[in-house]
């Protein structure tokens, strides 16, 4: 693949993410301001496709479109572009090491739980910290809501333990499927375009 098609591809794929990243639905169970959307799904199979570097340029392109109309001071797009690149980054790593169905959906595996490690993280110190300090939100007020949902949430730890651990395990999961779904026929569909784009190319020469 030229590095113009690469580069056309990866505008083509951030812009759909872009898109997606605006449908959000909750997760039955679990704290209901935390949405999944299907934007990461996008930038995985392009990761598979394209590799690291294409998929973290997908991430932080939404992101940052996203960021104009951010409803939380950047946090929740910096968290989203560092819980998605830890996705990437440990999915495709495993799947080089063995280029197989089964390493791709080990390497989602693994990467989920590495993005759902990240997931507390960020919202130790990004998220949950803006509420509070940012937005005025009372702590406690944010583990009684949780709590109405599930009443295991009573405090920091078991709101990352049983609210951003499970939640984003799921997503992780949600993705994986859709990637595994549309990867290949994705795959096989660009690369079959890219022969005819050269084959073409080259009756004109």
């Amino acid at each position: 693949m030229t590095k113009a098609s690469k580069i056309t591809y990866t505008a083509v794929f951030a812009a759909i993410a872009t898109v997606l990243m605006y449908f959000e639905f909750p997760i039955p169970l679990m704290p209901p301001f935390l949405k999944v959307d299907l934007s990461g799904a996008v930038v995985l199979i392009g990761a598979f496709i394209f590799g690291i570097g294409p998929a973290i340029t997908m991430i932080g392109i939404k992101d940052l479109i996203h960021l104009t109309q951010s409803q939380t001071a950047g946090s929740g797009e910096l968290a989203d572009f560092l819980m998605l690149s830890t996705l990437v980054i440990v999915a495709v790593l495993l799947y080089r090491m063995h280029k197989s169905r089964k390493f791709a959906v080990i390497g989602c595996a693994v990467g989920a739980v590495a993005m759902a490690c990240m997931g507390m993280l960020t919202n130790y110190f990004l998220i949950i910290p803006f509420y509070v300090n940012g937005m005025g939100w009372n702590l406690d007020a944010i583990f009684q809501m949780c709590a109405a949902v599930n009443p295991a949430i009573d405090g920091m730890s078991a709101y990352l333990l049983f609210g951003i651990l499970p939640f984003n395990l799921i997503k992780g999961v949600i993705l994986t499927v859709i990637t595994m779904l549309a990867y290949k026929k994705l795959s096989v569909f660009i690369k079959s375009k890219q022969i005819d784009l050269h084959h073409k190319s080259r009756q004109a020469g």
